[in-house]
């Protein structure tokens, strides 16, 4: 009678012959970038932005719906701006999917657990050696994306001013350097996608969830930014940071939303990473069906992540003391009438006027939501607003109307409404040629936080 055998998978032991965690990430780094998608994905994100702004920039329609889109023909730094738009919308998402999200469980689809602990000899190590493989893969994605986008727009526009979000006019070298930190910003809410695909792949294992988790995490959040939410709520997500790099365009620059979105979002990553750590570390290697499909994810993953909002919400509510919607009708009248001045400046120039400055203008702006039975406050497209100002030696006082949809981030979009000699036309004629008209349409932002004055 012969005794049988059932072959089981090292323990790791505290024995010599431990892969360290440096030769750990080179071999992992090598197994990321041997697969066809990964070199597809490398190859699009260095070569397609640059395509697609040089592109869109020949174009006379623009992406105008998009920030900084209606500017693509006028300065090179809106491409990138464009580009991180959407990057953050459905790239983003997309590629730390295919990334961290399949990092763990193409080793249970593949079987070779056994082999991996066998060479390495310690789950710690390997999950080290992974999360850091995936995280370079995704940080050299992002910088194709921005590097690429950059490039394009400014081979194809040139290195020109860039207007801002109130109007100001920026110069090349200060929407460079806003720019590059718009894109830094960015790299805190991807981390946070990153480390939900960690989780999702160790909790889900082969499943094909944990490959779209991050995807789908993604898309929640985004509808939920579209929700009439309170502010606090909307801060206290980590898609926010998504957004909040807009608030770098304003002078001064908004960034009480900006570094609690960066702040949220750190804090996700590190909440999803530790949790992926830990279920890691417990998981029986032994167990041939033991890939951890489902069995913890409701438990270990979306609990933990659930109390996190709930925590992170009361935080960012106790810390600003942001109530409602965060948009006023005194809020929407400010920002509207500071770009406005800004670009009627800017527009004095284009027709060869006599410069004027903002102070001398004194522009303001009353706005209502259509009717004084409606609160002027929240989101909304039913906005209207009249600007006034005063010309220097002119008695009599300039006024312009204006249509507005505010969005519940704080975003709004100025559609002229009269007179035609102001905001009636698309185009103005110049010395030098016809050029936009930057007072036909605009693009605005409206601080969601209390500021105090100066």
């Amino acid at each position: 009678m012969t005794a049988t055998t059932t072959a089981v998978a090292p323990r790791p032991t505290a024995g010599a012959g431990r892969v360290s965690v440096a030769r750990g990430y080179r071999f992992e780094l090598v197994k990321l970038v041997s697969q066809w998608r990964i070199r597809l994905l490398v190859l699009a994100c260095w070569i397609a932005p640059a395509l697609f702004v040089a592109g869109v920039s020949q174009q006379s329609t623009l992406p105008s719906d998009t920030l900084f889109g209606r500017w693509m023909l006028a300065t090179g730094w809106a491409g990138p701006l464009v580009i991180l738009g959407f990057s953050g919308t459905w790239a983003l998402p997309l590629l730390t999917s295919v990334v961290a999200g399949d990092v763990f469980a193409a080793e249970d689809r593949l079987g070779t657990w056994r082999h991996l602990l066998v060479a390495v000899r310690s789950p710690r190590r390997i999950f080290a050696a992974k999360a850091l493989a995936s995280l370079t893969v995704i940080l050299l994605l992002v910088v194709g994306l921005a590097a690429s986008s950059t490039v394009g727009g400014l081979l194809a526009v040139g290195n020109r001013p860039l207007v801002g979000l109130d109007g100001h006019l920026l110069t090349p070298g200060d929407a460079a350097g806003k720019v590059l930190l718009a894109w830094a910003c960015v790299l805190a809410p991807t981390l946070a996608l990153a480390g939900i695909g960690l989780l999702g792949s160790v909790v889900l294992g082969r499943s094909p969830m944990g490959l779209l988790l991050p995807v789908v995490v993604a898309l929640v959040l985004q509808l939920a930014q579209m929700l009439p939410l309170p502010v606090a709520v909307r801060l206290a997500l980590p898609s926010w940071a998504f957004i909040a790099w807009n608030g770098l365009f304003t002078s001064p620059a908004q960034l009480g939303p900006l570094m609690t979105g960066i702040v949220v979002s750190l804090v996700w990553a590190l909440t999803a990473t530790v949790l992926a750590y830990l279920l890691f570390l417990r998981r029986d290697f032994t167990n041939l069906t033991d890939d951890g499909s489902g069995r913890r994810a409701v438990t270990a993953g979306l609990l933990p992540l659930a109390g996190l909002v709930a925590a992170t919400v009361a935080v960012v509510a106790a810390a600003t003391g942001a109530t409602g919607s965060g948009i006023s009708q005194d809020k929407v009248q400010r920002s509207l009438a500071t770009e406005f001045a800004h670009l009627y400046r800017m527009q004095t120039a284009q027709l060869n006027r006599p410069a004027v400055t903002e102070a001398r203008l004194k522009a303001t702006a009353a706005c209502d939501k259509g009717s004084v039975r409606v609160a002027a406050e929240g989101p909304g497209n039913d906005w209207r607003c009249v600007v006034s100002w005063h010309l220097p030696g002119v008695e009599a006082t300039g006024t312009a109307v204006y249509q507005l949809d505010v969005t519940s981030d704080g975003r709004f979009v100025a559609d002229g409404d009269g007179p035609k000699e102001v905001n009636g036309y698309f185009l103005v004629r110049t010395p030098h040629g016809d050029a936009p008209n930057p007072l036909w349409q605009f693009d605005g932002t409206v601080g969601l936080l209390r500021t105090s004055k100066g």
